[in-house]
């Protein structure tokens, strides 16, 4: 209704040699063992991405004799990024800790190029495209409201992963690769962090607890709990921990 591009998503996965007859537990396998996966985006152009493991490779819709042409090979999402893919609306729905990374994007700072530009279109394909050509970070996290997160493991999350770790990139559930998930049910949901390596390791470092109690260590020295933020060495985190938890 209102043309935002969309597109199809797919994965391909091999039928476990022990299995006579399909079955739904042979669709259960980790993504790392997907033999190709692709999407369709259908936008100013339709454009079909595809890898079967040896890096992506893209093609383009002439409509005017039906058929896709190679129109990008061997295709390497940017290291380094400076835009990001968020829902903000469900900002104090997140973690403590990504909510204080947002924060840390939207701070001014030109040694590391912030603030970072938020780009959001609200469609996994079309928010992920763009970072696989401009470089980016795609988050759809867990949240209050959705502790498990909201998109399908095994037909969003891994396929995708499955295409931007072929070009370089990485993606994660928060703690481990998604590629490396045990799926138990077809639907299963999970958190993804996904897009330029360099901005991934990032964000996987940010939620690491300095100790218990919801204090965090973030990247820029600013140690952190629901009520305080105070930005001092990470030297005198100890020593300022019964004050913080004070504050708790």
């Amino acid at each position: 209704d209102v043309n935002v591009p969309v597109g199809t998503i797919f994965s391909v996965l091999k039928k476990p040699k022990t299995s006579k007859k399909i079955s739904v537990k042979d669709f259960l396998q980790e993504g790392k063992k997907q033999v190709a996966a692709g999407y369709i985006i259908y936008g100013s152009s339709t454009i079909y991405v595809l890898t079967v493991g040896k890096g992506v490779d893209a093609f383009t819709l002439d409509p005017h004799v039906n058929e896709f042409y190679v129109s990008q090979t061997n295709i390497q999402i940017p290291e380094k990024a400076r835009m990001y893919s968020v829902n903000q609306g469900n900002f104090f729905e997140f973690p403590l800790a990504l909510q204080e990374y947002i924060r840390w994007c939207e701070q001014k700072d030109p040694k590391t190029g912030r603030p970072y530009s938020l780009r959001y279109v609200g469609s996994m394909v079309a928010d992920l495209h763009r970072s696989l050509f401009k470089g980016g970070l795609f988050i759809y996290s867990q949240a209050k409201n959705a502790p498990e997160g909201k998109l399908r493991l095994m037909y969003e999350c891994n396929p995708m992963a499955y295409i931007i770790e072929q070009a370089g990139g990485l993606a994660t559930d928060g703690r481990k690769s998604i590629l490396t998930i045990k799926p138990k049910s077809i639907h299963q949901k999970s958190p993804i962090f996904i897009g330029s390596s360099e901005i991934i390791t990032d964000i996987t470092s940010t939620g690491k607890t300095l100790k218990d109690n919801n204090l965090r260590v973030l990247k820029d020295g600013c140690i952190l709990n629901s009520q305080a933020c105070l930005l001092i060495s990470k030297k005198k985190a100890a020593n300022l921990r019964p004050f913080l938890n004070s504050l708790i």
